[in-house]
């Protein structure tokens, strides 16, 4: 018992970084990414594992269940490092963030890639669908789309949830699907950050910078896609447990969070 008590002594520790985050989550992403340095599996994003291991569990359900032949839209795109592993699957990948900052990492990164562009959007804006659109058609790439949203929600206070649900239901139409993938780990933020591998004596760096200037994560599981999800709007196609991978903290491997993940299709 007493061992397990052990890590909330970080407590301390958390609420002062915490506490140094923007209150804007609009300028606290944009601060974030702007103070990148590298990505991938040596990187300073916590997210961003380097490797396709994550994407190919999602393939079974995206090849399944997505139409081939529309594009796909990558919300929450970050440095663009799915956005770049989808373009193989469908005929174009449009990745969007809310911090352009982020959009010119994901750009400079795809630089001399065909099928993939990006823009800067606030998916939870009023109106927001219609930029996303207007970035499709000026793809080539008219009308409904696919959508895909991995570790965004869970971020989100659930007005925003709400927000970007409906943002959604005018983009996918008849025949486009949406998939998401969220960390749905059923414990504290105490409990959360000593999965990833902190403890009293220190936190993994990619960590701290999350913890120091994000907003503060939530859960998202099949309870969080009710409320965000009406079933008046939405048809639940397929959902389930899934795995989201960071980059390695502890080891050389990435590491894991519980998830869940869902299909869906407009009403």
């Amino acid at each position: 018992m007493l061992s397990s008590l052990k890590k909330y002594l970080l407590v301390p520790r958390l609420v002062k970084l915490s506490a140094q985050a923007p209150k804007d989550p609009h300028a606290a992403w944009d601060q974030y990414w702007a103070n990148i340095t590298s990505t991938g599996a040596q990187g300073d994003v916590l997210w961003d594992s380097g490797d396709d291991h994550e994407l190919l569990g999602h393939l079974e359900h995206l090849k399944r269940q997505m139409h081939p032949e529309l594009p796909i839209v990558d919300i929450g795109c970050g440095d663009g490092a799915f956005s770049r592993r989808l373009a193989a699957h469908f005929p174009h990948v449009l990745g969007v963030d809310v911090a352009a900052t982020a959009i010119s990492r994901a750009r400079a990164e795809s630089e001399g890639m065909e099928g993939i562009s990006f823009v800067a959007v606030d998916m939870t804006a009023a109106g927001a669908a219609r930029s996303v659109a207007a970035a499709l058609d000026a793809a080539g790439m008219p009308g409904e789309a696919n959508l895909f949203i991995r570790g965004v929600l869970h971020v989100l206070k659930p007005r925003a949830r709400a927000a970007l649900a409906g943002q959604l239901h005018q983009l996918v139409g008849k025949h486009g699907r949406v998939f998401l993938a969220e960390t749905d780990f059923r414990g504290n933020a105490v409990e959360y950050v000593s999965h990833l591998g902190a403890t009293r004596h220190g936190i993994p760096a990619p960590l701290a910078a999350a913890i120091r200037g994000l907003p503060m994560p939530g859960r998202f599981g099949p309870a969080q896609r009710v409320r965000a999800f009406p079933e008046a709007r939405w048809d639940v196609v397929e959902d389930g447990p899934t795995v989201i991978e960071t980059r390695p903290l502890t080891s050389n491997e990435p590491e894991r969070i519980p998830g869940y993940f869902a299909v869906l299709q407009a009403r």
